[in-house]
This record gives C-alpha cells, structure tokens and sequence, in this order.
C-alpha cells in the first residue's frame, strides 16, 4: 500500500512539472523548442502546439496553427488581423514584416507592440498594454502554419532571437 501511495504522489508531482518545449511537429515540420521555451496543452483544438515562455506576470505564450492545404487565408489578410489585435492604429505600433526563410519554406515575420486584445474570437476581450506580437507565417508544402509569440514586451522582446532560431531551423 505505501508504495502504491509513493507511486500516486510521484505522479502527481511529475505531472505538476512542466514539459520542456523539446522537438515538436506541426504540418509536416519539425520545430525544435529551446529550453527555455515549455510545452503546455493546447488550450483550443484549433492550437497544434502551444508553449509558454517566462514566468508570472512576465509570461508569454506561443502559439501555432494550420488549418490545412488552403486554410487560414491569405498572406496581407493575416497580417492585418495581427495588426488589428492592437487598440492603437497601425502607425502607433511599430508594425514591421521581414522575409526569410524555414528551410525551403517562405517565411513573413511579423512584429507589433502596444495595447494587445487578448481573449478568444468572437469571446471577451482583455486589453494588455505593454503587450508585443511576434509572429512567423510559414508557407509550408501543406498550408500556412501561423506562429504567434505574445506577451509583455520585455518577454517578447529578450526571446524574440530564440523565437526566429526556432522558425528558421524547422526542418
């Protein structure tokens, strides 16, 4: 009985811990998360892959996405939208888009920074200032895959290179 006991509450710690974010896989690329980075469940069937990056009031999270071969829309639509989860014009944002590249898949990195609308669509809407956006659209052989890093500014911003890394090197 006491090792059944022992069992129980070992278990119960481990799966207290989180889960380093690790090598991971979404559409047909593999991502590999740095330590720093901790895998979470989704917490949308919509997610494919959700991470967490900090702690407490600084904490960011990422997120990605797909929704198939012709799924999620266009290129500019999602940029915009990305753009419009800020209460600030686009001008007040220091919005910027950068090309580059995940292995042979295009890449549009995207970045914003003001007042974020959190919440889920068409769900409650939480204002953050001092929020910022990351976020990578990856034109993959089997549809975009949507990346968004968001948090406090700061967080965002010190993780922003290890962020890229991870997109970049997707194999």
């Amino acid at each position: 009985m006491k090792t059944f006991k022992l069992l129980a509450v070992a278990s119960t710690l481990l799966s207290l811990c989180p889960a380093l974010a690790g090598e991971f896989k979404v559409a047909g690329l593999t991502f590999n998360g740095p330590e720093q980075f901790v895998s979470v469940k989704p917490s949308s069937f919509m997610r494919k892959a959700q991470l967490k990056v900090g702690v407490d009031a600084a904490e960011g999270q990422i997120v990605f996405f797909h929704f198939g071969p012709q799924g999620g829309g266009g290129l500019q639509a999602n940029i915009d939208r990305w753009y419009g989860q800020f209460t600030e014009p686009r001008k007040d944002i220091n919005a910027k888009t950068e090309k580059s590249k995940a292995g042979e898949a295009p890449v549009t990195f995207v970045s914003a920074e003001g007042t974020f609308k959190a919440g889920p669509p068409r769900g409650p809407i939480e204002e953050k200032p001092g929020y910022a956006l990351l976020g990578a659209i990856i034109e993959s052989k089997q549809g975009a895959i949507f990346a968004k890093f968001t948090g406090p500014k700061a967080t965002v911003s010190a993780q922003a290179a290890a962020f890229k890394k991870m997109i970049t090197e997707a194999k």
